[in-house]
């Protein structure tokens, strides 16, 4: 997002995703007047971090289309999923 103020508009755009989108305009049209000003300050939050991750991973792809590592700090969850599976399978689950 440039510099110019977020509107209902920009946060629904920047949201990208119709449902969500949908969501947070039936939100924004349903609240009381006294709540209007929170609930678009907790939306227009969330579009700045749907931006913020979007670029993100557009610079992931970007390094790794150049053949680069990622940057950053990587949790492997290989070992925690693969307990959680078995844990599962062994509630008998399919």
């Amino acid at each position: 997002m440039s510099s110019e103020p977020w509107t209902i508009e920009s946060i629904r755009d920047a949201l990208g995703n119709p449902a969500l989108a949908q969501r947070f305009l039936g939100e924004i049209n349903r609240a009381p007047a006294h709540q209007l000003l929170a609930v678009f300050a907790r939306w227009e939050r969330i579009a700045k971090d749907t931006l913020a991750a979007v670029e993100h991973g557009r610079e992931l792809a970007a390094a790794e289309a150049r053949g680069e590592e990622p940057g950053g700090v990587w949790i492997d969850g290989t070992d925690r999923v693969l307990a959680d599976a078995a844990r599962i399978r062994a509630r008998g689950a399919a």
